[in-house]
């Protein structure tokens, strides 16, 4: 009797999101947005060749579902919203007794949870905000499992094992942030990477080379975002197109 070979299952690859950290900018015109088109009409026009937007209007106040339904209504089904954390949670609270506020914040999320258009929620710690694991670790296990976490750490100490096993634990995410001034280390502690893109300009060899290291994490069934630093010009947005290009992603319009 011969025994048939076994056949190992590849996983399914991982979906990409690219974007910009925002998208309300008429600086942007008319290199990327029509001279056209209105800025009411500025989220309808970004979806339609992006498919990602990092939310930091949630950084400051508590949005109503009146303002989410109107920016699902406008934006394809697989368009998705990334928001920030509210500072009370990172800066005020600095994640030390915050369960009933972030309970609060989340909430406010369900409209975009519920129409499939929620991404990783970004939570920004400030840079004076040292290394604290267990702080971090409390305040992880007090987050609901159904939504999707990244910790940006701007304080070069929380770059250790320790806060790397305490965000494995939860499936919460690192936040591959590059700018100027840091560089976060690749390591992945989720099932999912968020990139957050923040250096002042990438030239086209570095975005290729940052879709070669996307293409590997979604060949693991990972999903995987990315997001530029918006700027006066929209040099982030076309990095953004790039990188779709590369991952031969099409953008609903």
């Amino acid at each position: 009797m011969v025994c048939g070979a076994l056949i190992l299952q590849q996983p399914t690859p991982g979906r990409f999101f690219a974007g910009t950290s925002g998208y309300s900018y008429p600086t942007w015109k008319p290199d990327f947005y029509p001279k056209s088109v209105p800025t009411t009409k500025f989220l309808e026009y970004y979806s339609s060749r992006l498919n990602l937007v990092e939310v930091n209007y949630t950084f400051r106040q508590l949005a109503k579902a009146s303002t989410f339904e109107k920016w699902i209504a406008c934006t394809p089904a697989d368009f998705v919203f990334a928001p920030k954390a509210h500072n009370k949670i990172t800066h005020i609270l600095r994640l030390t007794n915050a369960e009933e506020f972030t309970r609060v914040f989340l909430e406010s999320l369900e409209p975009l949870r519920l129409a499939n258009k929620l991404g990783p929620i970004l939570f920004q710690l400030p840079p004076g905000l040292k290394c604290d694991v267990e702080r971090l670790k409390n305040f992880a296990r007090s987050l609901p499992s159904h939504y999707r976490y990244t910790f940006e750490f701007r304080n070069e100490s929380w770059f250790a094992e320790p806060v790397f096993a305490a965000l494995r634990e939860a499936n919460a995410g690192l936040c591959l942030a590059e700018s100027e001034e840091r560089e976060t280390p690749e390591v992945i502690t989720a099932d999912f990477v968020y990139y957050r893109l923040r250096k002042p300009e990438y030239s086209e060899a570095e975005v290729d080379q940052l879709s070669s290291a996307i293409s590997k994490h979604r060949e693991r069934g990972m999903d995987a975002y990315a997001l530029f630093k918006h700027e006066d010009t929209p040099a982030g947005a076309f990095c953004a197109e790039r990188l779709l290009r590369g991952q031969s992603v099409q953008v609903t319009p």
